[in-house]
């Protein structure tokens, strides 16, 4: 700070330098004026300027020192208190603008909050048609057509859940309820959700849980397995998709094993961002792919305390795995 004064105040020092030099240079040449005198003055007057500029810059930048120390937040301000007219002014500006991004805040929080409800709420209104599309497709006698039209149909309802989960998810703290959690309704739930695309693709599952229990919350639970479970199917052709849970050093760990197209060695550190789908030529023209699965089950996770972990061999298998918090790491969320 004192760096920033001394710049500040270049001008200044470059006046006074050169008055002092001009005095001197006029009691050189002029020999009625005493030259010992002139330069015991400018000495006198050098000294006091330098004790004047040590409080002024002490006085001056203290209010800027305290203005640089304040937090990024956009409460209200601590402002120090000004003292010069230019510290008013700073002040009054950081104040204006505080306010005035505030009031923004708070309105593109209430947009946001108005567009997620009616999100939400349009979601809901679309389930009922859903629900009465999937009883007429009951009472389908054409059996290849019942199948495809609910293949379809599940696609739907399962982009409407995640974009449902989507929009709760920066809520999710408010949203939680730990408790012990039964893995295997759990876990045949949703498979029972997918068995229409299951049974279309030929695809089985082998279901082996030796832990039956995890401290967590159902709701998000079953979302994230949701995203695996749908993620392993979509990639697999035929075969079994393997489900195992056991226990290790106190913690519960939740398999999901799927022998598809894998993932490829340059994919895999990122296949929990944002909207990626893949590098590969045949993932990256799937019309079914968002991007948004993954990462929404690594958010929620994230927020549970629980660590997802992928592992693939390329064209050969992929493995999902969910590593569960022990009790004492969940006083954060349970409030124990």
């Amino acid at each position: 700070m004192i760096k920033a004064f001394v710049k500040e105040r270049l001008p200044w020092i470059g006046l006074f330098l050169v008055q002092q030099l001009l005095i001197l240079f006029i009691a050189f040449i002029d020999p009625t004026v005493p030259f010992s005198s002139v330069l015991y003055i400018s000495a006198l007057s050098a000294l006091l300027f330098l004790l004047f500029f040590a409080v002024r810059c002490r006085k001056e930048t203290a209010f800027y020192k305290q203005l640089q120390a304040l937090d990024d937040s956009l409460d209200a301000p601590s402002l120090p208190r000004p003292e010069t007219p230019f510290e008013h002014i700073a002040a009054a500006h950081v104040e204006s603008q505080t306010a005035r991004y505030r009031q923004k805040l708070t309105e593109n929080q209430l947009a946001l909050e108005q567009e997620k409800d009616d999100l939400l709420s349009w979601v809901h209104e679309v389930k009922t048609p859903m629900t009465a599309m999937h009883l007429m497709l009951d009472r389908l006698e054409d059996e290849k057509a019942k199948e495809q039209l609910t293949f379809e149909w599940l696609r739907i309802h399962l982009l409407l859940d995640q974009q449902l989960h989507r929009k709760r998810l920066p809520f999710i703290e408010n949203d939680l309820y730990i408790e012990q959690a039964a893995l295997e309704p759990i876990v045949f739930g949703e498979i029972r959700s997918l068995q229409s695309w299951c049974f279309q693709k030929g695809i089985g599952f082998d279901v082996d849980l030796h832990a039956l229990h995890v401290l967590s919350d159902t709701k998000w639970l079953s979302f994230i397995l949701r995203q695996l479970l749908t993620n392993a199917v979509k990639y697999s052709e035929t075969g079994e998709i393997v489900i195992r849970s056991v226990e290790q050093d106190g913690r519960v760990l939740l398999q999901v094993t799927d022998f598809g197209r894998g993932i490829s060695a340059q994919d895999l550190p990122r296949i929990f961002e944002k909207g990626f789908t893949s590098t590969d030529s045949v993932h990256h023209q799937q019309n079914g792919a968002t991007g948004m699965g993954l990462y929404l089950a690594a958010k929620a996770a994230s927020t549970l305390l629980i660590q997802i972990k992928a592992e693939s061999v390329f064209k050969e298998r992929t493995t999902f795995t969910l590593t569960f918090p022990k009790q004492n790491e969940l006083g954060r969320l349970t409030g124990m």
